[in-house]
């Protein structure tokens, strides 16, 4: 027989914004402590199905103001799937199970000390990717982000380190600010961040584009201009006031793939792909010695074919970081799209890849050590 639930939820239910649920916190968890002690697995089906349409109730007992001291907040979506659960069950056991499971999310937090992802409420971050290919159909938009520089980096990547490997007023290091995409995620998230970018002329525009983001909730977001190879982060810190950086995101030139200056510091323009790696090293080593013990550096790096031959750069890098003292934590694989240098390009492309007997780049390689 049919285990009875909830109530379906109708197509347009499903299909509205999700709600925030602004709950009195003593008074939810005592509901569900009474829950817990139902006679059987009917008997609790139906009061969890009395308590739901109270919360449900605009006008329920339940539900508080969003400045109340004792408000727990649940996405409505998420608490309904947590209370369809518990219907599920087959067992008082395994029922009271998912209750306490519930009452531990409402009623405390339980944080690690590199982010702020609550694991009591682990299901809820839908947004936090924790796969090891990420896939992207496109750029992601709005505020000062723009498409407007060769090589740009994609928003979604350092959206997606500082959401697993920092907290609110942790700071974020970026030595190849470039356009400043790590910058302008850092202010919206909270971060404090510091960039370094080679070029003068780059760097003007660049904090042109960050004064235009609006979603601003950084105390911290610098543009310095200098070499990142030979750049003091230490005396740069202090001047500051802050004593060290918790993350730090390299997103290098792929070594000469695009020409970014004439300058011979830049990395695009270094003579080989030893050289190329030497320098790479040098702002490695520069960022470690500001970086906090036990905390992540990533490194974004993709491949490059040159005379007949791929050229496994990603993981050359991953070598020349390695030697650095750090250990990997894991690799991660990038697809995108729509990349600028081959937008309306895909028969020409597949076009030399058929005559060269190779494989069209779609992927980058985003490598993720722990500072030991």
């Amino acid at each position: 027989m049919a285990r009875p639930l909830l109530p379906n939820r109708s197509p347009a239910e499903r299909a509205i914004p999700d709600d925030v649920l602004r709950l009195a916190r003593t008074r939810f968890t005592h509901a569900l402590a009474r829950l817990r002690e139902s006679a059987s697995v009917a008997e609790l089906r139906t009061a969890l199905d009395a308590l739901w349409r109270e919360i449900d109730d605009p006008s329920g007992a339940l539900l508080v103001a969003a400045d109340d001291a004792e408000t727990t907040a649940f996405s409505k979506r998420r608490l309904r799937d947590a209370f369809e659960q518990i219907a599920r069950a087959y067992t008082l056991e395994r029922a009271r199970y998912y209750l306490d499971r519930l009452a531990r999310a409402a009623g405390e937090s339980r944080t690690g000390a590199i982010n702020e992802i609550d694991l009591n409420r682990w299901k809820e971050y839908d947004d936090v990717l924790t796969d090891s290919l990420w896939l992207f159909d496109r750029r992601a938009a709005g505020g000062a982000h723009h498409a407007g520089f060769w090589g740009n980096f994609v928003p979604q990547i350092p959206y997606q380190l500082m959401r697993r490997y920092t907290r609110r007023g942790d700071l974020v290091l970026d030595p190849f600010a470039g356009s400043g995409t790590t910058l302008i995620e850092a202010q919206r998230l909270g971060r404090l961040a510091i960039g370094v970018e080679l070029n003068p002329a780059v760097a003007q525009q660049t904090r042109a584009t960050l004064a235009r983001e609006s979603d601003v909730r950084s105390a911290l977001c610098a543009l310095e201009v200098g070499d990142s190879a030979a750049f003091d982060w230490r005396a740069t810190l202090e001047r500051y006031g802050v004593r060290s950086a918790q993350l730090a995101i390299l997103h290098p030139p792929y070594h000469d793939i695009i020409r970014f200056s004439d300058d011979p510091r830049d990395l695009a323009n270094a003579p080989s792909v030893d050289a190329f790696l030497s320098r790479l090293g040098a702002v490695v080593a520069q960022v470690k010695a500001a970086l906090d013990a036990g905390r992540y550096l990533a490194l974004v790096l993709g491949d490059k074919y040159a005379n007949g031959e791929w050229i496994p750069l990603g993981f050359l890098g991953m070598q020349e970081v390695l030697r650095h003292g750090f250990t990997l934590k894991s690799i991660v694989v990038k697809n995108f799209e729509q990349t600028t240098g081959k937008r309306g390009q895909q028969e020409l492309w597949r076009y030399r890849a058929l005559v060269g007997g190779f494989y069209v780049f779609k992927h980058e390689y985003i490598f993720i050590f722990r500072n030991a």
